[in-house]
């Protein structure tokens, strides 16, 4: 230890130095304090209302938790003028837990304690360090401008190609389809996720899992664009329009011993579980805290937990049985300041907006965002389906159910129709039934036409942007069974169009009939091409059946059958092909309906674990085996910005271009020819090469042991026959003639094989 120089201690206290011992034994000064609050705006009063004042603020101030006793301190002040002792128009308050402390400044500042008088409510904590902010104003430095990558940069592929991520074992690949080749790796990244990935609607990002909380990745590197801190994180979700993240963990948030530095929450985030971001700045708008039944309970997570309005303007939670809770953003505020107080709700969704309505989004004239609930039997009155308008929370349509047992509500994809699929029982609740109430939302006083079904439900898709659907059926009696496990039930699957009204007809009298009804099938799954037209019908979770039936509902054959077409819409339903991929567990279509990939992940089962493409017509292109396969997603696409006009132009000159298409294909082909042979050109060399290295080593060794030579087949005369053999794969009719012919070619060649 070192000593001390006598002749040079300080001659004054003022002089001595105490930094490193502060430094050692610094309190924060937030501790102690966290139970204190102090609200400012007060009604400047004497001595004699001072004890009215603090029974009127304890009354206010009572709802947000207990306060201390003593726990109200008003400084008071001696006016020079009047010689008066005053208040000084501001007091402190002091509760039991810092939790209502934080609750207090959550409710009640802002507070309209009169007309003259509304309180401002802030922590204890901050006004120290609001006293430290500067009073002359700091201009901060400007950042330099550093260009960054295009995240959609992936779209501008000269051949149209789509992406898709593969996640195995630990790796994490990103690949272009390259249909019947081998796909080609754009990214791969071992550990780059810890559960599983997720892209964003409109594919711009790439979201990995970590225990801290989410990465965002994109652009042609694929570098990191974001994080969002969230320990813990389990489930995402984004809006539609890729404007706000919502993460959801398990573990509610902590802010530990430094009081949440280093990380985004504050003290009103602590316990919360659900966190709603800005992804343009990675900013946390508000945390949630999860649901609770009336008794205190946390009720069942449902994902999402928040769903979103097409627009991305509002998103709303459902409390069952009490109230819809909708938000509106980028404030974060309650719709009117209040929730829908609805008695018995069940569940709600939001309308889809169509291209037009996106179009006409600045149009003041456009209609506001719609959602639809449904309640349940409640004494005597009847279940209900109601149509709602947000912000003006004004009810368009409303329609009464009886004997419901459950309700799934359906929106089409351009929000012009919402079927309800109703479940329903007899008197005796012996048996059930289904309806199918389709509420045609863009016409007149929002009509709706019902469909009864004699049997039980079990699946409901509408056809993308059309005006079509499809429903899979069942009357086995082993449905519903717990004993039935993954045993396949005996379906039907039913095609149900929209009729037009006749000329001089109005739109009423348009109605949906029934394409055709496919019996004795085993499909409980419709995956619907994302540009309509064609259907995929598959037989999931089972352990016996792994059917694929593709379907075309618009085939188009000959003339005789385009007739028949127009008398019976059921002759357009052409079945194209029909498949099986053992232990199938997911299917997904291309962002262009042109390929489907079916897999099997290992998150489900061990067996035969990897994916098979096939394109819309159920030919089976590729097809790969793959040890601890995980997840395959393709990579959404955003909305096209071609104008109708445009796109009616481009199907008008189809013919044209795909010439241009063809002679793409041809030379792709070509090229791979080309690559083949030279290939296999190589590999003869090689071959041959390595021959003569070793008959001349062999002459060599024979020659140096003293032994005589050994004959060696003469390779340069040798006479090689090549058979070629051309067979027709494909025919075009042009003429009534069917012509079939084969070509049988022999070369014979001295000097070796000719390719």
């Amino acid at each position: 230890m070192p000593g001390f120089d006598i002749t040079k201690l300080p001659e004054t206290e003022e002089e001595l130095d105490f930094t490193d011992i502060e430094e050692k034994y610094q309190v924060p000064f937030e501790e102690g304090f966290d139970t204190i609050i102090v609200v400012d705006n007060v009604p400047i009063v004497d001595e004699s209302k001072k004890d009215k004042l603090f029974k009127f603020i304890t009354k206010i101030f009572k709802q947000a938790g207990d306060i201390k006793e003593g726990g109200l301190n008003m400084p008071m002040e001696v006016d020079p003028e009047t010689e008066k002792t005053t208040s000084k128009g501001y007091l402190f308050i002091e509760f039991e837990t810092p939790e209502q402390a934080n609750l207090a400044v959550k409710q009640l500042d802002n507070y309209p304690m009169d007309k003259n008088h509304v309180l401002a409510v802030n922590r204890f904590t901050d006004i120290e360090k609001y006293s430290q902010i500067q009073d002359i104003y700091v201009e901060p430095e400007e950042e330099k401008f550093v260009e960054k990558e295009h995240l959609r940069s992936w779209l501008t592929d000269s051949q149209a190609r789509d992406q898709f991520v593969l996640y195995r074992g630990d790796d994490v690949y990103v690949y272009w389809n390259r249909k019947t080749e081998l796909p080609e790796e754009v990214h791969k990244r071992n550990n780059w996720t810890e559960t599983y990935v997720q892209w964003s609607p409109l594919g711009t990002y790439l979201s990995t899992f970590h225990r801290q909380g989410i990465v965002l990745w994109g652009g042609a590197s694929w570098n990191k664009i974001i994080r969002f801190v969230h320990p813990g994180v389990k489930l995402i979700d984004f809006s539609p329009n890729e404007r706000y993240l919502v993460t959801w963990s398990n573990e509610p948030i902590t802010l530990g011993q430094n009081g949440g530095a280093g990380a985004p929450f504050g003290s009103e985030d602590e316990g919360n579980q659900t966190i709603i971001w800005d992804v343009h700045s990675g900013t946390l708008l508000r945390s949630f805290p999860s649901s609770s039944s009336p008794d205190g309970v946390p009720n069942k997570i449902t994902w999402p937990m928040f769903k979103w309005s097409a627009t991305d303007k509002y998103f709303a939670r459902v409390f069952p049985n009490q109230q819809i809770s909708v938000y509106e953003t980028p404030g974060m505020g309650l719709v009117g300041k209040k929730s829908i107080k609805i008695e018995g709700v069940v569940d709600f969704e939001w309308a889809p907006s169509s291209d037009k309505d996106r179009d006409k989004q600045n149009d003041k004239k456009v209609r506001e965002d719609l959602l639809s609930f449904w309640t349940p039997e409640i004494g005597n009155q009847p279940a209900r389906v109601t149509l709602m308008q947000i912000p003006s929370k004004e009810i368009l349509r409303t329609k009464n159910l009886f004997s419901v047992s459950d309700c799934k509500m359906h929106w089409q994809s351009n929000g012009d129709f919402l079927c309800v699929k109703v479940d329903r029982h007899t008197k005796t609740k012996k048996s059930t039934f289904a309806n199918l109430e389709i509420f045609r939302v863009r016409e007149k006083d929002i009509p709706v036409e019902v469909i009864e079904i004699k049997d039980t439900v079990i699946a409901f898709a509408w056809e993308p942007k059309g005006e079509r659907f499809a429903i899979v059926t069942t009357n086995d009696p082993s449905f519903g069974q717990p004993a039935a496990g993954g045993a396949t039930l005996r379906t039907s699957i039913s095609f149900y169009y929209l009729e037009k009204a006749k000329a001089g007809k109005g739109a009423e009298n348009a109605s949906f009939k029934l394409i055709k009804t496919l019996e004795k099938k085993t499909a409980n799954s419709i995956f619907w091409s994302p540009r309509g037209r064609h259907v995929i019908l598959a037989t999931l979770r089972s352990t016996s059946n792994y059917d694929l039936e593709f379907y075309d509902l618009d085939f188009e054959g000959g003339s005789e059958q385009k007739e028949q077409a127009k008398l019976d819409p059921g002759a357009s339903l052409q079945l194209m092909s029909t498949q099986e991929h053992f232990g199938v567990t997911d299917i997904e279509w291309d962002p262009t309906g042109r390929y489907v990939i079916t897999s099997a992940s290992m998150w489900r089962h061990s067996m035969e674990n990897g994916y098979t493409l096939w394109d819309f017509k159920g030919n089976q292109l590729q097809k790969h085996l793959l040890d601890k396969f995980k997840q395959l997603v393709w990579r959404p696409r955003p909305k096209t910005l071609l104008t109708q006009e445009s796109m009616k132009k481009i199907k008008k000159n189809l013919r044209e271009y795909s010439k241009v298409f063809d002679e793409e294909d041809a030379r792709e082909k070509s090229s791979v020819s080309k690559e083949l042979l030279a290939h296999r050109r190589r590999l003869v060399d090689e071959w041959n090469a390595w021959r003569k290295r070793v008959e001349k080593e062999l002459i060599e060794e024979r020659q140096a042991a003293g032994l005589p030579p050994v004959s060696i087949r003469d390779t340069e005369n040798v006479e090689v026959i090549e058979e070629w053999i051309e067979e027709v794969v494909e025919e075009t009719e042009e003429i009534p003639i069917k012509i079939t012919f084969s070509i049988l070619k022999i070369e014979i060649s001295s000097r070796g094989p000719k390719f």
